[in-house]
């Protein structure tokens, strides 16, 4: 199994274009865990499991069948660099055709942290904007044909 996750992992990191330099430590997972799993069960589910799965859609990876992030699989995800979420370039929305369909939008809204994403609709400039909540607070989001997410 060890190995299983190894491989997983190392795989991860290939595939998202993560090197170890940039992967997360054994510390910084287990905060990150600690704060997904709300109900501490140990396991993602529902709303706390649908960010991290927005990442993995993201970055191609398998996704679990029940839907449900075991702690020892999102300890592999994070420490392969996963769940690491990607700064937006200077001036972002950036202008240019997308080939994201709305449900990828929504992927990297939920991914950077926003929740209730709603009314997504792509602009002339090929920029998918919306509502979402980012904590308790409403505010409009953009997302650009490179991935950046803002919230404008």
């Amino acid at each position: 199994m060890r190995r299983l996750l190894g491989a997983i992992a190392a795989a991860a990191c290939i595939a998202s274009g993560a090197s170890a330099a940039f992967a997360a430590t054994d510390a910084e997972c287990a905060a990150e865990w600690t704060k997904a799993d709300v109900d501490n069960d140990g396991v993602l589910s529902g709303v706390e499991a649908s960010r991290y799965l927005a990442f993995l859609r993201i970055r191609s990876q398998v996704l679990p069948d029940d839907g449900r992030i075991t702690q020892a699989k999102f300890i592999a995800a994070c420490k392969g660099g996963l769940f690491m979420a990607a700064t937006s370039d200077p001036g972002a929305p950036l202008k240019g055709s997308t080939s994201f369909s709305e449900a990828q939008a929504k992927d990297h809204i939920a991914a950077a942290g926003y929740t209730d994403v709603s009314a997504l609709t792509k602009d002339d400039s090929g920029i998918w904007r919306g509502s979402a909540k980012k904590g308790d607070q409403s505010v409009k989001v953009a997302v650009d044909y490179k991935g950046n997410v803002v919230s404008q």
